[in-house]
């Protein structure tokens, strides 16, 4: 899909309108829409062909009702063979932002089709016109190429996702993260067990050990020039989650690719800092690891020493992204000085969609204030989140009468917190403050569409964090 930024459009096979409402509609075409039972509400379309006129009805002309109306827009044009599709920017002195409605146009119109035998190919044109805009044509062009470049890398985040487990190892998210630097001119680093051996990151090494896939830590850079500050980001890249030996019932294992999400996540956002030309150095940090089954397993009961030596007592081995990024995040602060922030994404646990519901990310961490800045970038990305409280009684469900930490309690309440608890451990006294835990377990993969979500991967956690980054630009 094509979409170009033109003036005065004359040439084109159908029109998009939104509307919210009828009021400023002349009487015959009011007329015409009430004699379709047409209503100015989120999902109702239609579309008149002879006219040359698709009618979206919304509640909001903008933020995610736009999104939600552009995305229901493109995926009824794809049952057409319509080749130039026309969106006016303004009308009747209501301007539409660029950014939100094209951001609803690409996110809403991404299929996953790898393993189809037969593609659909529903390619047109859509033409944005820029008649009666308030914005000069350079501040649009700036504004089309940067949402492009968002978009684009969460469309790639998706596809990684949805990517099958036997297709997706370890190294192919190492050969993904080289490619990466390559095209946005990065510095990337990609260590093998080897090093992890060698560097006592023990946890990640054994959640990975039973896996015929080597675990890869995979270290991306980017430098703009006079930084601004330093951000670190850490990504779960679990390739597979079978559970381990602590095996998950076959319904659980299904969607499982999905658990790669956080790394995936991580991917994302470094391709998109050299285009957007953030002035923040930016270190992504990816565990890329597949948990499995066999006589090399690590197993329940075992005791293992992450990389700042705290013991850690296995009481199951489907709480292995904890592992992986208990050593990620020591590898980030052993080797990155002077950090401004510091984040974690993962699936990490079921507890938090309980906690939360199916769409919203758990944020967990010291910081109030940082919180309240990941409030403002929600709601300006549209990511949904839910903040999750720590309170004195919940670090001693995660001590241990055998090492000095478990991996999973025997509660029932406050999974997600208790895990975020665990992480805690692995953050330098100088950086509690910094540091924010992200579980993205309820909103990276979902089994149906929702808003401008497709079924399967979402790109959870890119545009939060991409506006989190562009909210400390603009200081």
């Amino acid at each position: 899909m094509k979409i170009e930024l033109v003036e005065n459009i004359k040439n084109f096979d159908i029109e998009v309108i939104f509307i919210k409402n009828f009021k400023a509609l002349n009487k015959q075409t009011i007329k015409i829409l009430k004699e379709f039972n047409f209503e100015a509400k989120e999902g109702k379309n239609l579309l008149l062909t002879d006219a040359k006129k698709l009618y979206i009805g919304l509640s909001k002309l903008k933020n995610e009702d736009l999104k939600i109306a552009a995305s229901n827009a493109i995926n009824e044009l794809k049952e057409y063979k319509f080749k130039k599709i026309k969106i006016a920017l303004a009308e009747d002195k209501k301007e539409l932002d660029l950014k939100t409605l094209v951001e609803g146009l690409l996110l809403g119109s991404y299929e996953f089709q790898k393993y189809k035998s037969k593609v659909k190919n529903s390619s047109f044109d859509i033409l944005i016109d820029t008649k009666n805009s308030k914005k000069n044509i350079e501040e649009l062009k700036k504004d089309l190429e940067d949402i492009k470049t968002i978009c684009s890398s969460i469309n790639m985040v998706r596809s990684i996702v949805n990517t099958t487990p036997e297709d997706y190892t370890p190294i192919t998210m190492a050969k993904d993260a080289k490619k990466i630097a390559a095209k946005n001119n990065l510095e990337c680093k990609i260590y093998g067990e080897e090093f992890l051996l060698n560097n006592g990151m023990n946890a990640m090494l054994a959640v990975g050990r039973a896996s015929r896939h080597e675990s890869q830590l995979i270290h991306l850079t980017y430098k703009p020039k006079n930084p601004k500050g330093k951000i670190v980001l850490v990504g779960k890249g679990l390739t597979y989650d079978s559970g381990g030996l602590s095996l998950k019932s076959s319904t659980g294992m299904v969607t499982m690719k999905c658990d790669k999400s956080g790394g995936a996540a991580v991917l994302g956002i470094m391709d998109s800092l050299k285009n957007l030309a953030y002035e923040y150095e930016v270190h992504g940090i990816i565990g890329a690891v597949e948990n499995m089954i066999g006589g090399e397993a690590y197993k329940p009961d075992d005791v293992l020493v992450a990389k700042n030596k705290v013991t850690i007592e296995v009481r199951n081995t489907d709480a292995e992204g904890r592992l992986v990024l208990a050593d990620c995040l020591c590898y980030a602060q052993d080797e990155i000085k002077d950090i401004d922030y510091i984040f974690d994404m993962a699936t990490l646990t079921g507890a938090c969609v309980i906690a939360l519901g199916e769409f919203s990310t758990g944020i967990m961490g010291h910081s109030q204030s940082l919180k309240k800045k990941f409030e403002k970038a929600s709601k300006a990305s549209g990511e949904l989140v839910g903040f999750l409280p720590y309170n004195r009684y919940l670090p001693e469900l995660i001590k241990s009468s055998v090492a000095d930490i478990v991996n999973s309690t025997s509660s029932k309440g406050g999974g997600a917190i208790t895990a975020s608890l665990f992480l805690d451990n692995f953050i330098k006294k100088e950086n509690k403050k910094k540091w924010l835990h992200f579980d993205i377990a309820g909103a990276a993969y979902k089994e149906r569409n929702w808003g401008y979500n497709p079924y399967g991967g979402s790109g959870a956690g890119v545009r939060m964090i991409l506006k989190f980054i562009e909210n400390l630009n603009s200081k």
